[in-house]
């Protein structure tokens, strides 16, 4: 019956709810809050959280998984080149992908707009563990990728996970088995995305906050094994970014692996057209020798 509706829901693939109920921490949204998407596939005003499953062709019973996180600045999600376009990328390789539209930072739905987007995230990877017989996946093997103000929620999840934000108290693991983070907001400090960070901390932050959710001070033993891609002529999240979060790696010993190419921008998606490498090859390729495929 598990195999059955899995098929059903792969040949649909239909959101789901990411909370059972009134959402832990959350302001009921007010009239004119209305969720937006443009031509693009830009989405905001999120305030039903939502993850998307797809699966591979050829369906298995312990598939890796990746959560897909697209950027946005954290005033709305890339949903199509940064989301849906990377999970059908993975299910191409065997993965089951799900594609997660997070609420982004507000006050007016949330008690802690620095928090929300975390608990999102946290909320994400104990659905997908605690489901993992009915989507078919290793909860060994799931992890996450984050492009943009994405990657800052993805490591943030990825060295976060020593505070529970969505009250359980199971023995589900929050920590993602891998992360990979694609030219990602890290530091908060003299070289972050400014937008991002006005979004989530505010206008003027603290200096222990700015410290707090700079991810590069955050790395420790237990941070997953990570793979960078970022490009040198970044003018938005500066490649600067990826470099200090792939030295804070390298000082625990944190296997990890970092691309940085000489052109493509920012939020190129899965295809740097400035280069005949193709990033994704290389990111599935580590994730084989790491064995998280």
């Amino acid at each position: 019956m598990l195999i059955v509706a899995s098929v059903n829901l792969s040949a649909q693939e239909k959101p789901l709810p990411l909370y059972k109920g009134v959402i832990p921490g959350s302001k009921p949204a007010p009239p004119d809050f209305k969720e937006k998407k443009d031509e693009n596939g830009f989405v905001s005003n999120i305030s039903v959280p939502t993850i998307t499953p797809y699966f591979p062709e050829t369906r298995k019973t312990n598939s890796p998984a990746v959560l897909v996180f697209p950027g946005g600045g954290y005033a709305g999600l890339a949903m199509a080149h940064e989301g849906d376009e990377i999970a059908k990328a993975f299910t191409s390789i065997g993965f089951v992908a799900f594609v997660v539209k997070n609420r982004l930072p507000d006050d007016r739905i949330m008690v802690d707009k620095k928090t929300g987007p975390l608990q999102d995230a946290q909320q994400a990877i104990h659905l997908v563990r605690e489901r993992a017989a009915e989507f078919g996946i290793d909860p060994a093997r799931t992890g996450i990728i984050g492009f943009s103000a994405g990657g800052h929620l993805a490591s943030t999840a990825g060295t976060h996970f020593d505070k529970n934000y969505i009250g359980t108290t199971d023995n589900i693991s929050l920590v993602p088995s891998f992360m990979l983070l694609i030219y990602p907001v890290i530091s908060f400090g003299p070289i972050t995305h400014r937008g991002s960070r006005e979004h989530l901390l505010g206008n003027k932050p603290s200096a222990d906050l700015v410290s707090q959710y700079s991810n590069e001070t955050r790395v420790t033993a237990q941070t997953p094994p990570t793979f960078l891609v970022h490009s040198a002529d970044d003018a938005v999240v500066p490649v600067k970014n990826s470099l200090v979060f792939f030295d804070s790696l390298q000082a625990k010993k944190i296997p990890s692996e970092i691309h940085v190419y000489e052109k493509g921008g920012h939020g190129f998606g899965l295809h740097n057209r400035t280069t005949t490498d193709n990033w994704f090859d290389r990111c599935a390729a580590w994730l084989k020798t790491h064995r998280f495929s």
